[in-house]
């Protein structure tokens, strides 16, 4: 196999965009949105359905009630925001199934998809397959 394509297969393993995200919720109830920004931000937006894990706050005590055999998919702010690489590194050297989504939280609402929190945003609604 070529050195490119190997790149982007391994970069597909580990990173999500948002409309991937969205289907995947759709259909799919292995996935675990991960938002690991402050819980400031997370009150003030995020991805339905999210769950709040801090990148600074992730270790084996706190992640101990999550499922192994789901697949983890962290986010933050956007491309200015490093917190879902940092969330994603933490969990998956905790053993989690990881994946990225690409453009955070501000790609996800480009994209129209709605937000929950104090200030959420209106856009297409996720039919849970949870």
């Amino acid at each position: 196999m070529n050195e490119q394509i190997k790149y982007y297969e391994d970069k597909l393993k580990y990173e999500m965009d948002p409309s991937d995200l969205y289907a995947g919720l759709e259909t799919d109830t292995n996935l675990v949105v991960v938002d690991a920004r402050q819980a400031f931000g997370y009150e003030r937006e995020h991805i339905p359905n999210a769950i709040n894990l801090p990148h600074r706050e992730m270790t084996a005590a706190n992640t101990s009630h999550l499922d192994k055999s789901k697949v983890y998919v962290c986010y933050c702010d956007g491309i200015g925001c490093n917190a879902s690489t940092k969330g994603a590194l933490n969990l998956a050297k905790l053993g989690f199934n990881v994946k990225e989504l690409i453009g955070g939280i501000e790609w996800w609402k480009f994209d129209g998809y709605a937000t929950e929190g104090n200030e959420a945003t209106a856009g297409a609604q996720i039919q849970c397959a949870c």
